[in-house]
């Protein structure tokens, strides 16, 4: 038995059908700053309000993966949790976000192959209660017994 899972973990013996976890977060102008640093896209529509003001979206908007990182935290952090490996996810960009709205991330399982450890994840971010993204995940969860 792994008795050092961190607080907060759930095991794949205990992962159920339709188990949801989230976080709420606000998109900062420095959040969008530093995902520009750590990946290298400095694209003007997330930086520059005189340029994004003449795109389609009006305004400066959040990297897609900055939110799309969201739905990582949540599985990293409590669904799964720590130990969790990401095998594979699928996005699809319905809106964008701006600097200081308030995302809502969600996951909710929606497969379980206990045998292999496998997850199956329905994703979501929502602004306003209007659905930003949408995707799932693959991910292995950590388990109480050794393979």
């Amino acid at each position: 038995m792994l008795d050092n899972l961190p607080r907060g973990t759930i095991c794949i013996e205990d992962i159920e059908m339709g188990m949801t976890r989230y976080i709420r977060k606000v998109v900062t102008d420095r959040d969008i700053q530093m995902f520009a640093e750590v990946s290298t896209d400095h694209n003007p529509v997330h930086l520059d309000d005189d340029y994004a003001q003449d795109t389609i979206f009006e305004g400066r908007i959040a990297h897609g993966m900055l939110t799309a990182g969201l739905i990582s935290a949540v599985i990293g952090e409590q669904l799964p949790g720590h130990g969790t490996i990401y095998m594979s996810q699928s996005l699809k960009f319905l809106a964008p976000v701006r600097p200081g709205d308030l995302v809502y991330a969600e996951v909710k399982v929606t497969g379980i192959q206990i045998d292999k450890r496998r997850v199956q994840l329905e994703c979501k971010c929502e602004v306003d209660g209007k659905k930003v993204l949408v995707g799932e995940a693959m991910v292995m969860a950590p388990s109480r017994k050794f393979d």
